[in-house]
């Protein structure tokens, strides 16, 4: 193990890691706002758009993230959308990770009780002043575990960028192994960067879990 190669390497290193950070907290947040959509659209049995949903969960969970990013990278511009790499892998982020959101969702959106649903129904309220008041505020509580696992999860697909050359950290691992043959500091350097970002990520979830878990399912 040569410490000095991997000294060298950490500006490379650097710049991975910091482009894997914004692709993963931009591909996290569009996740969250398409599975928080698309599990309302459910919820509420919207005619048409929950279909649609419906079909576009099972489609985005049954099929590889590798898979979407070849679509979106090559299959794209032959009829005329052309996507930088980091769009296309944000896009196929949001797109594998929204469907997933949604799973996660709808099942702390059905843990609220219909009584209260009912009795917000019986004051007036209409599917939007549910869905703010009485829905999300108790649904995002009991979605907290489903949540943090999705979040931990669409991290490490990030990895898979590497297909489309994006230069994150799987691909600056593999491109300087390729170029200098040491793969002992490359791949140690690269599992030590995950451990940077997801170990504080994993912490901060699992005190938001907890400030947020009702009292009768914990402390």
């Amino acid at each position: 193990m040569d410490w000095t190669v991997m000294q060298k390497a950490l500006p490379v290193f650097a710049q991975g890691f910091e482009l894997t950070l914004w692709l993963s907290i931009l591909g996290i947040i569009g996740s969250i706002i398409v599975g928080v959509i698309a599990s309302l659209v459910q919820y509420f049995k919207i005619p048409v758009l929950s279909q649609i949903f419906r079909a576009y969960v099972e489609l985005a969970r049954n099929t590889p993230l590798l898979i979407q990013l070849f679509f979106l990278y090559y299959a794209f511009p032959v009829i005329g959308l052309k996507m930088s790499a980091e769009v296309c892998g944000i896009v196929g982020l949001i797109f594998l990770g929204g469907a997933y959101m949604a799973e996660g969702f709808s099942g702390g959106f059905d843990g609220v009780s219909r009584s209260q649903i009912n009795s917000g129904a019986a004051l007036g309220m209409n599917r939007y002043q549910l869905a703010r008041y009485i829905v999300l505020p108790q649904g995002f509580a009991l979605s907290m575990p489903a949540l943090a696992a999705n979040i931990i999860f669409l991290i490490k697909e990030t990895s898979i960028f590497s297909v489309i050359a994006i230069p994150e950290l799987t691909n600056t691992a593999l491109d300087l192994i390729g170029m200098y043959y040491r793969s002992n500091e490359y791949l140690l350097m690269l599992v030590i960067a995950y451990a940077i970002i997801l170990i504080p990520v994993i912490l901060i979830l699992t005190w938001l879990e907890r400030r947020v878990r009702y009292g009768a399912f914990g402390d």
